[in-house]
């Protein structure tokens, strides 16, 4: 009896960039800002990127915009998300409950604790200008700094996708 055996050989990665951005902001003066110096359309997206980690909800406000003259989609969101837990500790008497709260911080992706925020820009085609768009950024008051990462370095690729 003959093996066949099929070879796949197609690259199927997606093609798109990350810029990693530092500010103190919040996401929605993030991406109002981003509007306003590079004439994007960043809107919040109805539904939160969120995932489920050790019996918690950990949600990440998402914002994105399709160019559809340039044929490219960019994401705005953020890498850090503060949970905080509540527990009701009971110390036996009438009056005598405490309520001890835990904040703690997760983030998108966890090699890059440090920044703030994350624009993955996805194109078929290389119509944005990556070193003028990063220059625009770090033009803006607010943001610290702004750079490219590489998409080899990132370890957890899959929080990266959005639909």
């Amino acid at each position: 009896m003959a093996n066949h055996k099929l070879i796949f050989d197609e690259d199927f990665e997606e093609h798109f960039k990350l810029i990693a951005i530092h500010c103190s902001e919040d996401a929605y003066k993030m991406a109002y800002l981003m509007n306003q110096h590079l004439n994007l359309r960043l809107k919040r997206k109805r539904t939160d990127l969120d995932f489920s980690k050790e019996g918690l909800l950990i949600t990440f406000p998402l914002y994105d915009f399709e160019d559809a003259h340039k044929y490219t989609h960019f994401y705005l969101v953020a890498n850090k998300c503060k949970s905080v837990e509540a527990s009701l500790q009971s110390s036996g008497g009438l009056f005598a409950e405490l309520v001890a709260e835990k904040s703690t911080v997760h983030y998108l992706i966890p090699e890059f604790k440090k920044v703030d925020y994350i624009l993955k820009i996805y194109s078929d085609f290389e119509t944005v200008p990556l070193r003028k768009f990063l220059s625009e950024i770090n033009e803006i008051k607010q943001v610290i700094s702004a750079y490219t990462l590489e998409i080899d370095t990132v370890k957890s690729k899959n929080n990266l996708i959005f639909d």
